[in-house]
């Protein structure tokens, strides 16, 4: 029998902040041009919900660590630029926090990206304050997502036990790593990862943000 939620343990990039097409307009542009074009399901397979040292290894073991450290500088000077003048909140999950608040509900973030990075998009979209105090990157455990440390981490963090928490996420290292976690998942599908990548055991499918406090009611 499932315990009561206790604690929303949100991923950030795809799931708060609409980053996702970005990342991956400027990650597809820079493979053409340093050596490893791919299409959108290749990269998104390989990079969506990866912590950063794992996409770095990728890189290097493809294109050796000069290359992979120039993607990497590049990478990180484009998304910069474009966060400041494109990003925005996913949509609908502005009312999806409303609502969850007036109902009392605990939330934290626990993502693949640094600190640095999360603290650049959570402003850029107005949502840095929701959770400020409650942020915690993949840089705080030994291994990154699909294992579960990243979630147990933010539970033990929050006090929570792992069968109380569920898990927002967009990628399907985040849903493995929360199925690792003994945690619930709602795994959503409204942006770049489908819908069938998501799905597996204790794991609901959704792909409108607004659904969010009906699903997690129903739990």
């Amino acid at each position: 029998m499932n315990n009561p939620v206790e604690l929303l343990i949100f991923d950030c990039d795809g799931v708060l902040v609409d980053s996702e097409p970005i990342a991956l307009r400027i990650n597809l542009r820079l493979g053409r041009e340093l050596g490893w074009p791919m299409d959108e399901e290749e990269l998104t397979r390989r990079f969506l919900g990866k912590a950063a040292p794992s996409i770095y290894r990728q890189m290097a073991e493809r294109l050796g660590e000069e290359t992979a450290l120039l993607w990497e500088r590049r990478f990180t000077e484009q998304l910069n630029a474009a966060i400041d003048t494109e990003l925005h909140a996913v949509p609908g999950v502005v009312e999806a926090l409303d609502a969850l608040g007036a109902q009392q509900l605990r939330t934290c973030i626990a993502s693949s990206g640094s600190h640095a990075k999360m603290g650049r998009t959570l402003r850029a979209a107005g949502l840095y304050e929701r959770f400020e105090g409650r942020i915690y990157s993949a840089s705080e455990v030994a291994r990154g997502k699909p294992a579960p440390d990243l979630f147990l981490h933010a539970a033990r963090r929050m006090g929570v036990a792992p069968g109380a928490c569920v898990v927002i996420e967009d990628s399907q290292y985040g849903v493995q790593a929360a199925r690792a976690a003994g945690m619930r998942a709602l795994g959503y599908a409204g942006g770049l990862t489908p819908a069938d990548w998501l799905a597996g055991p204790r794991t609901t499918v959704f792909d409108d943000m607004r659904k969010l406090p009906a699903l997690l009611a129903a739990l």
